[in-house]
């Protein structure tokens, strides 16, 4: 009976994945790989072109602060969907995935080591990839800051922290047990997916973020909490997004802004 119903609720799983990867996760990954297939069809080389993470919404302060707020919210808000999917009666999700407060000691150690472990060799393979012409330029965040601007990134970097391991990781695992995938096959098939999320950036990161999640995969299957692996990601994050004019300070020719071509004269 068991067996009939775990064959039954089958299809039901897989409709629920490809409904939540379509409005989520997956959706980025779509337009992420098609941002790096148009990148590499333009005659200006990969390493000529630039993106960036964390624009400006509108020119005026006021709307341009209210944009980018709403924006975290309705990003948190399909967190939340996510959350209440893996909700179950008589249980509660969030102790269930390990996003809670129970071991934050615990989680806070580990998010440090796995922020070290994950963004320094992160950090030098954007370098690498720079250096070799393989990756868009990133521009992390804006270089004119104002007084919000620090806030508004943390709250990014949480979005970003909480989007893509609550969902890459504590959701995808969950369902993907369920219908029966291997340990390693789901590690390396989100680990892909991520990879796909962060095409858009170039070679350099598809390799690096790929790297990341079969590492917080590992973790994840290890621990069973998907707070540190929150944690780390969202440090990681507010290192990049807040330290970026200072790394464009000191090293403007892998991090400053990519220089307009210079018009070929004519006769």
């Amino acid at each position: 009976m068991a067996e009939t119903r775990a064959n039954s609720d089958r299809p039901r799983l897989w409709w629920e994945i490809a409904i939540v990867l379509a409005v989520t996760v997956g959706q980025s990954a779509v337009y992420s790989v098609l941002s790096l297939t148009r990148a590499l069809l333009r005659p200006t080389p990969i390493g000529d072109q630039q993106t960036q993470l964390n624009p400006s919404r509108d020119v005026a302060a006021f709307w341009d602060v209210l944009y980018q707020v709403l924006s975290v919210f309705f990003g948190l808000s399909l967190v939340a969907l996510v959350v209440f999917l893996l909700w179950e009666p008589g249980g509660n999700a969030l102790r269930r995935i390990g996003l809670d407060f129970r071991r934050f000691g615990g989680d806070i150690a580990r998010a440090l080591l796995l922020a070290a472990a994950i963004g320094l060799p992160g950090l030098a393979l954007y370098a690498v990839g720079r250096a070799l012409g393989i990756t868009v330029q990133v521009q992390a965040s804006p270089l004119d800051a104002a007084w919000w601007t620090v806030p508004l990134l943390v709250l990014a970097a949480l979005r970003a922290g909480l989007t893509e391991e609550v969902i890459f990781i504590a959701y995808l695992f969950d369902r993907l047990r369920r219908l029966g995938w291997g340990w390693w096959a789901i590690i390396l098939s989100t680990a892909a997916l991520r990879a796909a999320y962060h095409a858009y950036q170039g070679i350099g990161p598809i390799i690096g973020n790929f790297v990341m999640g079969v590492v917080f995969g590992w973790c994840y299957k290890r621990w069973g909490r998907v707070m540190p692996l929150v944690l780390a990601h969202t440090l990681i994050d507010i290192v990049a997004f807040v330290g970026y004019p200072l790394a464009v300070a000191l090293w403007p020719a892998l991090f400053g802004t990519v220089p307009p071509p210079t018009p070929t004269p004519t006769s």
